[in-house]
């Protein structure tokens, strides 16, 4: 039986200025709610894991000797966890004041919402694109590629992100960003939890999908804040990171969207998406390393 309102679960990959920062948010708003926070530090090589217990003893711990990724560490602490509520948090947030007491009354009183995302800001303050439509191959095509820097004001990326929406009131979206996402425990507990065959990019998306077919709301909350270094936490290995989350954009669409495709079609529908995500994957790829080699040069 849950006993606290909330329990925040973090995994750190070699994050420690930005989880120690992370933490002392929360530190300074343990009166708010009754919540917990877990840690799991996915076999950090700069720390993280000593820092935290150290400066934050009233975390609770997780070493792991291995990188579990994203899906299977939330899922690891998940299973240690007292809170009503469970909020997969991003090592590299900070937590505002009231973000949390606001979370928690609020899924108190819509007990329909079983997935919540609050309102992130970048470091600067401007609006983070957090709750998006479901992700459509059109959406793909023309937001982050060739076409979409011919085409910058394009509908399909503006549809996707919800550009034209002044996100300052609450209201029902198809997905929340698992940088900061609240799910209410009998959802996460229906759903069997992250699906781990994403090792980390999509999950959120997953997750909400599978959420709203199982009869449960997705919903914006813009009263709770939070701000998001976004790309923080996954720019310790690029190239990396880029291959990852192409493969988990392969992942949805196989899980969600290709038994929806004509079964004779289905064979060349496979074909295509593997082929445009590699593309698109080589594209980035490639940016990436010329980037580098530019600020190496000092060109940038």
């Amino acid at each position: 039986m849950p006993t606290l309102d909330l329990s925040i679960t973090i995994c750190s990959w070699n994050t420690r200025e930005d989880l120690r920062a992370c933490l002392a948010s929360l530190e300074r708003v343990r009166d708010e709610a009754q919540f917990e926070v877990i840690v799991v530090d996915n076999a950090s090589a700069d720390g993280s894991a000593d820092m935290t217990a150290q400066e934050f003893p009233w975390v609770r711990l997780i070493r792991s000797e291995t990188n579990l990724g994203f899906t299977k560490g939330h899922n690891l602490a998940m299973k240690e966890a007292n809170g009503r509520i469970l909020m997969p948090l991003n090592s590299d947030t900070i937590v505002h004041d009231g973000a949390l007491a606001k979370i928690v009354a609020f899924m108190g009183e819509h007990v329909d919402v079983g997935v919540l995302g609050p309102k992130l800001l970048n470091p600067d303050g401007s609006l983070q694109f957090s709750c998006r439509r479901f992700p459509t191959p059109m959406a793909a095509l023309f937001r982050n590629t060739p076409l979409g820097r011919l085409f910058p004001n394009n509908r399909y990326a503006r549809e996707y992100l919800m550009q034209e929406w002044p996100h300052d009131e609450p209201r029902e979206v198809d997905w929340v960003s698992g940088a900061a996402m609240c799910i209410r425990r009998e959802a996460y507990e229906q759903l069997g939890g992250f699906d781990e065959a994403f090792f980390m990019f999509l999950e959120d998306v997953d997750v909400c999908y599978r959420a709203w077919q199982l009869g449960y709301k997705v919903m914006y909350f813009p009263d709770a804040v939070i701000t998001h270094a976004i790309g923080k936490s996954t720019d310790k290995a690029a190239n990396r990171m880029i291959r990852q989350f192409h493969k988990s954009m392969y992942l949805f669409y196989r899980k969600h969207y290709l038994h929806k495709v004509n079964p004779i079609l289905r064979p060349f529908a496979i074909i295509a998406s593997r082929v445009f995500l590699w593309m698109r994957q080589s594209m980035y790829i490639t940016k990436n390393n010329f980037d580098a080699l530019r600020r190496k040069l000092g060109w940038a």
